[in-house]
């Protein structure tokens, strides 16, 4: 079984930064895609970011120039910097890893942490 804990959410005001970080752990035999999502209040879940086993990165049009995902594939964690934080980006944020394990593909989320931006 495969388990993500994200950390590095908070409060921050409109123009600051934050970094979030998430940890995989359990029995993995290989991590293809890790990715960031974002759900605020009376919305879906959308995509934020996702990057690849090569490194190749795709973003929300919203946080493009803004955010930028990373990941460390000896440590199993993928990262996610924040600029130019702006009052739309509150939400909860979720990480999420497609990995393959003992038992075969799948996806897995993590609890989530919140990000809260005052103007």
């Amino acid at each position: 079984q495969v388990q993500l804990m994200e950390s590095g959410g908070g409060l921050v005001q409109a123009g600051g930064s934050l970094r979030l970080s998430c940890a995989a752990s359990g029995s993995i035999l290989a991590i293809n895609s890790m990715g960031w999502y974002r759900q605020a209040p009376g919305n879906e879940r959308d995509l934020v970011a996702v990057i690849g086993v090569d490194g190749e990165d795709r973003y929300a049009d919203s946080v493009k120039g803004r955010f930028t995902i990373s990941r460390d594939n000896r440590k199993k964690m993928v990262y996610l910097q924040m600029n130019s934080l702006k009052s739309e980006d509150t939400a909860v944020y979720y990480c999420t890893m497609w990995a393959t394990g003992v038992y075969g593909d799948s996806q897995t989320w993590g609890q989530g942490t919140q990000v809260t931006v005052s103007s």
